[in-house]
């Protein structure tokens, strides 16, 4: 996969509103979380998060994005095998499904993305497994990220956490910069080799993803053009922050 988007390093006052993006993205995905239950639809929690974000004076990022065609919605909502990128509908969750929500959004400029995957109802003792791994494998990586280490570094620490557990991590879809673009350098992919790849500077704004599959790191996309799922059906799972490097430490901008 290519990459050639620039790395933007931001001020300390564009990180003020990177922070207040995050804040308002993090309110938006604690909506949706809190209807997640059994015969909601998944386009009910897409509005959740949109009323949301208009009641903060900003703006969904992920509208309009392009594709085979312009993304739909506000947020992408995969469920089981999906892995990221599903389109809200009226599809209804169901008890035992685990529900993936991911969201951006836009606030003076900046963009905050982030995502998490959550249970519905009671769920299989391996599904749980999944969603624990996968939000451990973001805080390792996020633990990695400080000035003087490389990509490779964040990718390494999370993949040798993910295999260590018997799990898969997509090669296609990685994690990236976040600023003023949804998309800036550098990639980050959830793999790597340590001391490998683009230094990490203070002010560069990561917006870091694993997304973990049970049976494959092989995904395919599905009819509607956008989903991505595990190729043989599997359970998959995908927490994101976006996440400010700074020389006292990593700061989560999307944390509330």
């Amino acid at each position: 996969m290519s990459w050639e988007r620039s790395i933007i390093i931001k001020s300390s006052a564009e990180l003020e509103i990177m922070r207040e993006a995050g804040r308002i993205n993090a309110l938006a995905l604690e909506a949706a979380r809190k209807l997640i239950r059994p015969g909601v639809t998944t386009k009910e929690l897409d509005q959740a998060a949109t009323e949301v974000i208009r009641e903060n004076h900003a703006q969904p990022a992920f509208i309009g994005v392009p594709g085979a065609y312009p993304y739909p919605a506000t947020t992408t909502i995969s469920i089981n095998d999906e892995l990221v990128h599903g389109i809200p509908s009226k599809r209804k969750l169901v008890e035992g499904d685990i529900v993936s929500v991911d969201c951006g959004t836009i606030y003076k400029g900046f963009v905050g993305d982030s995502a998490f995957t959550a249970g519905v109802g009671e769920i299989s003792n391996e599904a749980k497994e999944l969603i624990q791994v996968t939000e451990k494998a973001l805080y390792i990586g996020i633990g990695q990220l400080h000035p003087g280490n490389r990509v490779g570094d964040v990718g390494a620490a999370i993949q040798q956490f993910v295999e260590s557990k018997g799990y898969h991590l997509t090669r296609e879809y990685t994690g990236h910069g976040v600023g003023r673009a949804m998309w800036e350098g550098p990639q980050v992919p959830n793999y790597g080799i340590a001391g490998k790849g683009v230094l990490l500077r203070e002010g560069m704004v990561i917006a870091l993803e694993p997304m973990v599959l049970i049976g494959t790191e092989q995904t395919k996309i599905l009819e509607d053009q956008w989903t991505v799922a595990s190729k043989d059906g599997s359970l998959t799972a995908h927490f994101e922050h976006t996440v400010a490097i700074t020389n006292n430490g990593t700061m989560i901008l999307t944390e509330l």
